[in-house]
């Protein structure tokens, strides 16, 4: 056999351990096809790292990217069914650890390996997923102070989105009970972990949200892994959140961690015990203030009592009172003196007591009468100067009470804020000024204007010195 003949066309030399035919003449297709047949046999399933570049998703759902390194560059797709597992979106720069099959697109005649698992290299998925979820809702507003809302002050009834039967919800409960917050409590039930879990939790937010009689709503759970958390870092929850017309705490895990649910929520609660604390510190923090005012009322009061007692005491120990004491003691000794001359009568007739005795018992029985008279006559009078004594203190301290009445009304009917309830406002300059006069008025002067309660802040455009609300009276001229 000769060169020739073995090297002519339509020969089917057969290489051992090869796919091709030696001398076969092939298609653009069937070559296509036979080396898509050897590529997904040689490379049913590998696992390639590189950077991304070149990535983009489709309106079909598909993501598609090139993956390179410093020498080569390689195709890739990830069709939709695993782009819409990912937690995280596929930007240029990053560097992946991704697994896939070698395929060969025909129409182009260009191979590429189809991802099914992607992993960011030296960083989790879901770490990963996090941070660029929280980078966007920054971006959108979402995290800023300005927009976050403050705890009403006594609330009545508040909300719990969680789960039924979580450590979370006994906390919460505890505490209120502990406290003795007189607050009525709605539940929603959710699941707050695993599939369906941020569904759940809109729902729960979405449905207590739209209760008008609620106050304020707790959102969370429990400590646990970044996995078991990971629905308070949906960003359907964060913007559920967001959305709500009342107040909501996050009350997600332990202090250490933390969910996008925290940075969206009015108030950050580092445990779920916390957040019962919050609702009801400003209560009691009020009914602190009230039993203050009560104690310092009753203070007030009892210093009132002590100085009005001081005044009588200090009436009681007036000169008129002590000349009156005096006069009684006089009248007593009075009474003893005549009482030891009268004895000492009897005495003295001792000796004629036997045939004067119907005359000395008669005398005796006069005198003890008399005594007794002048006695009943001093008790009288002593009654009468106590009654007038105490008359004459009412009296005085109704005429004090009236006194202080009519200075207190009359400071009452001076007091600016009195003229501020009916309607009229105080007006400063910038600096804190009393305006009380139009020449103090200049155009483009900024003004504070005052009511009883809260102030604006005005800029004068126009200034009119000769116009006056009241007429003035001819007479006065």
């Amino acid at each position: 056999m000769t060169d020739e003949k073995a090297a002519s066309p339509g020969r089917d030399l057969v290489r051992p351990g090869s796919l091709v035919f030696k001398d076969k003449v092939y298609t653009v297709s069937e070559l296509t096809s036979v080396i898509k047949a050897a590529l997904e046999t040689a490379f049913p399933q590998v696992w390639v790292e590189g950077e991304v570049s070149n990535a983009r998703r489709y309106p079909s759902g598909h993501i598609y990217l090139t993956l390179k390194d410093a020498g080569s560059s390689l195709s890739a797709v990830i069709w939709r069914s695993d782009a819409a597992r990912l937690k995280f979106e596929v930007k240029d720069g990053q560097q992946f650890v991704v697994r896939g099959k070698v395929d060969v697109y025909a129409p182009r005649g260009a191979y590429q390996l189809i991802i099914d698992r992607v992993e960011p290299k030296g960083k989790g998925a879901l770490q990963l997923a996090f941070e660029q979820l929280k980078e966007k809702l920054k971006a959108e507003g979402l995290f800023d102070p300005a927009r976050k809302r403050k705890l009403p002050l006594l609330p009545k009834r508040i909300g719990i989105v969680t789960s039924p039967r979580g450590a979370a919800l006994i906390d919460i409960l505890r505490t209120l009970e502990r406290r003795g917050a007189r607050l009525h409590i709605l539940i929603y039930p959710a699941r707050v972990q695993g599939e369906g879990a941020a569904d759940d939790i809109v729902a729960g937010i979405e449905r207590l949200g739209a209760d008008p009689g609620i106050d304020v709503l707790i959102v969370g759970r429990g400590g646990g892994s970044i996995e078991d958390l990971w629905a308070f870092n949906e960003e359907k929850v964060a913007r559920a959140i967001a959305r709500s017309p009342i107040p909501v705490i996050s009350a997600v895990g332990h202090e250490i961690d933390f969910t996008i649910a925290d940075f969206v929520a009015d108030i950050r609660a580092s445990t779920p015990t916390a957040a019962a604390e919050m609702v009801v510190e400003k209560e009691q923090a009020f009914a602190d203030k009230i039993d203050n005012l009560v104690r310092r009322a009753r203070q007030s009061f009892k210093f009132d009592v002590q100085e009005r007692r001081q005044t009588v005491t200090t009436l009681a120990q007036h000169r008129i009172f002590q000349n009156f004491r005096l006069h009684l003691m006089g009248l007593e000794q009075r009474v003893d003196d005549l009482e030891s001359r009268a004895w000492e009568a009897v005495r003295g007739r001792q000796r004629q007591i036997a045939d004067a005795r119907a005359r000395a018992a008669l005398g005796e029985e006069r005198l003890a009468g008399i005594l007794r008279a002048r006695l009943r006559e001093n008790i009288s009078r002593t009654a009468q100067l106590e009654a007038k004594m105490t008359a004459d203190t009412r009296a005085f301290l109704r005429d004090r009470r009236a006194d202080w009445e009519r200075l207190a009304a009359s400071l009452h009917g001076n007091s600016p804020l009195n003229v501020l309830n009916k309607g009229f406002a105080v007006v400063r300059t910038g600096d804190g000024a009393a305006v009380i006069s139009i020449d103090g008025v200049r155009i483009d002067d900024r003004l504070l204007v005052s009511f009883r309660r809260g102030e604006f802040a005005a800029l004068v455009t126009d200034v009119d010195r000769k116009k006056q609300i009241v007429e003035e009276n001819p007479g006065d001229q």
